[in-house]
């Protein structure tokens, strides 16, 4: 990985090179605040110890890019591509996210403040309902796909992809992923001990309701069969 100095990133901020491409770069120790990085591709770049407030980067790719813990307060990501980025610990108070694609970014204990996103912002907003009784699915050992239904007061939260968790649910049906078979028993992928029986509820009763964090405590489940089977 090609480590980059702060000159060549002040010639690209200035529009020497704009539009241009750092991918698998390595960016470190350095204030790059103000900077203008509009339409650049960072592609699996990392960035490491840099401080990036109120940087532009409308337009720009960072797709599975490493930020984690830099500070972005203020910056714009209007139409950026944010894809699987993690963004782990960084300080986002303020960040214009109007028409980025979030889909897979990492959001653990990022600082949200006052964030700016609108209709056009991809995967920020909740995945699944966030009120009424709604049905759920998610495949289990053996290839066996559990119905649910998530009943209107549990809780439920979703991160930057289609999977989704709650607190508690009640099994409608198990089948085979054709249908053609029905069982009574299913034993989670995750957890062998956690079994879902047809017709009774199951509850995670220490449910994590941070819903950045995706890989916690919860019944995880998607939104369509097609989804949960592609898992």
């Amino acid at each position: 990985m090609r480590k980059v100095k702060k000159e060549e990133l002040e010639g690209i901020s200035k529009g020497r090179k704009r539009g241009g491409a750092l991918r698998e770069v390595l960016i470190e120790d350095m204030d790059l605040s103000g900077f203008d990085f509009s339409g650049m591709d960072f592609t699996l770049s990392s960035f490491r110890g840099v401080r990036l407030e109120h940087v532009n980067f409308r337009g720009a790719v960072i797709e599975n890019a490493l930020l984690d813990g830099c500070s972005l307060r203020g910056s714009v990501f209007r139409d950026a591509d944010m894809k699987t980025a993690s963004l782990r610990d960084c300080d986002m108070t303020g960040c214009d996210i109007r028409g980025a694609n979030l889909f897979g970014a990492v959001l653990e204990h990022a600082r949200l403040d006052g964030i700016i996103s609108d209709e056009g912002t991809q995967w920020f907003r909740m995945h699944c309902p966030t009120r009424g009784p709604i049905l759920g699915y998610k495949k289990c050992v053996n290839d066996r796909l559990v119905q649910l239904l998530i009943p209107a007061d549990a809780k439920r939260t979703s991160a930057t992809l289609p999977s989704c968790r709650c607190s508690k649910a009640k099994v409608l049906t198990i089948k085979s992923f054709d249908s053609s078979v029905e069982f009574d028993e299913a034993w989670s992928l995750v957890d062998e001990n956690f079994v879902y029986r047809k017709g009774q509820w199951v509850e995670v009763l220490d449910f994590n309701e941070d819903r950045w964090m995706d890989s916690t405590t919860g019944i995880h489940f998607w939104m369509s069969r097609e989804e949960a089977i592609r898992y």
